[in-house]
Protein backbone atom coordinates (compact mmCIF):
# COMPACT_ATOMS: atom_id res chain seq x y z
CA UNK A 1 0.00 0.00 0.00
CA UNK A 2 1.02 3.53 -1.07
CA UNK A 3 0.85 6.63 0.97
CA UNK A 4 -1.76 9.14 -0.60
CA UNK A 5 0.67 12.03 -0.06
CA UNK A 6 2.91 9.97 -2.56
CA UNK A 7 0.74 11.81 -5.45
CA UNK A 8 1.59 14.65 -6.71
CA UNK A 9 -0.76 17.87 -5.28
CA UNK A 10 -1.84 15.44 -2.01
CA UNK A 11 0.18 15.79 1.19
CA UNK A 12 -0.22 15.21 4.40
CA UNK A 13 -3.20 17.30 5.13
CA UNK A 14 -5.18 15.22 2.54
CA UNK A 15 -3.82 12.42 3.48
CA UNK A 16 -5.21 12.97 7.13
CA UNK A 17 -8.41 13.68 5.80
CA UNK A 18 -8.86 10.82 3.27
CA UNK A 19 -8.17 8.88 6.40
CA UNK A 20 -10.97 9.92 8.16
CA UNK A 21 -13.13 9.21 5.58
CA UNK A 22 -11.45 5.52 5.20
CA UNK A 23 -9.63 5.72 2.51
CA UNK A 24 -5.95 4.90 3.72
CA UNK A 25 -3.95 4.23 0.68
CA UNK A 26 -3.07 5.71 -2.67
CA UNK A 27 -4.45 2.62 -4.80
CA UNK A 28 -7.67 2.84 -3.06
CA UNK A 29 -8.20 6.39 -3.80
CA UNK A 30 -7.15 6.10 -7.89
CA UNK A 31 -9.79 2.85 -7.26
CA UNK A 32 -12.60 4.77 -5.87
CA UNK A 33 -11.76 8.02 -7.87
CA UNK A 34 -12.11 11.61 -7.28
CA UNK A 35 -15.83 11.97 -6.71
CA UNK A 36 -16.68 9.16 -4.72
CA UNK A 37 -13.36 10.22 -2.98
CA UNK A 38 -14.43 13.63 -2.23
CA UNK A 39 -18.37 12.18 -1.59
CA UNK A 40 -17.14 10.13 0.99
CA UNK A 41 -14.99 13.33 2.95
CA UNK A 42 -18.36 15.57 2.50
CA UNK A 43 -19.79 12.78 4.82
CA UNK A 44 -17.58 12.85 7.39
CA UNK A 45 -17.79 16.71 7.86
CA UNK A 46 -15.24 18.27 5.55
CA UNK A 47 -16.35 21.49 4.30
CA UNK A 48 -17.06 21.50 0.25
CA UNK A 49 -13.96 23.91 -1.42
CA UNK A 50 -14.11 23.79 -4.85
CA UNK A 51 -10.13 23.83 -5.01
CA UNK A 52 -9.70 20.71 -3.02
CA UNK A 53 -11.70 18.57 -5.64
CA UNK A 54 -10.40 20.41 -8.57
CA UNK A 55 -6.80 19.87 -6.99
CA UNK A 56 -7.54 16.22 -5.97
CA UNK A 57 -8.90 15.62 -9.39
CA UNK A 58 -5.77 16.68 -11.19
CA UNK A 59 -3.81 14.81 -8.45
CA UNK A 60 -5.46 11.47 -9.94
CA UNK A 61 -5.14 13.03 -13.51
CA UNK A 62 -0.80 13.30 -12.46
CA UNK A 63 -1.31 16.56 -13.63
CA UNK A 64 0.05 19.81 -11.55
CA UNK A 65 -3.30 21.40 -9.49
CA UNK A 66 -3.16 24.32 -11.46
CA UNK A 67 -3.73 22.46 -14.68
CA UNK A 68 -7.26 23.06 -14.76
CA UNK A 69 -8.85 25.98 -16.64
CA UNK A 70 -11.26 27.07 -18.81
CA UNK A 71 -14.17 24.95 -19.80
CA UNK A 72 -12.70 22.36 -18.31
CA UNK A 73 -12.89 24.05 -14.56
CA UNK A 74 -16.33 25.32 -15.43
CA UNK A 75 -17.57 21.61 -16.30
CA UNK A 76 -15.77 20.53 -12.60
CA UNK A 77 -17.85 23.09 -10.77
CA UNK A 78 -20.80 21.88 -11.94
CA UNK A 79 -19.54 18.47 -10.75
CA UNK A 80 -18.83 19.99 -7.66
CA UNK A 81 -21.81 21.96 -7.13
CA UNK A 82 -24.12 18.73 -8.03
CA UNK A 83 -21.69 16.13 -5.71
CA UNK A 84 -22.29 18.69 -2.88
CA UNK A 85 -25.52 19.39 -3.49
CA UNK A 86 -26.41 15.33 -3.70
CA UNK A 87 -24.65 14.80 -0.69
CA UNK A 88 -25.79 17.67 1.97
CA UNK A 89 -28.87 16.12 1.10
CA UNK A 90 -28.71 12.22 2.36
CA UNK A 91 -27.18 13.98 4.72
CA UNK A 92 -29.98 16.10 6.19
CA UNK A 93 -33.18 15.90 8.24
CA UNK A 94 -36.37 17.35 6.67
CA UNK A 95 -36.43 20.15 8.99
CA UNK A 96 -32.46 20.92 7.42
CA UNK A 97 -33.70 20.80 4.14
CA UNK A 98 -36.79 23.26 5.07
CA UNK A 99 -34.35 25.87 6.76
CA UNK A 100 -32.51 25.80 4.16
CA UNK A 101 -35.25 26.21 1.66
CA UNK A 102 -36.56 29.40 3.42
CA UNK A 103 -33.09 30.75 3.72
CA UNK A 104 -32.47 30.08 7.53
CA UNK A 105 -29.55 28.12 7.39
CA UNK A 106 -27.34 27.24 4.59
CA UNK A 107 -27.49 23.07 3.99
Amino acid sequence: MTAISSIRNLGPASEAQFATAGITSAEELQEIGAEEAYRRCLLTGTAPHFIGYYVLVMALQGRPWNDCKGEEKKALRLRFDALVAQTHAKGRSELEAALDFFGVVKG
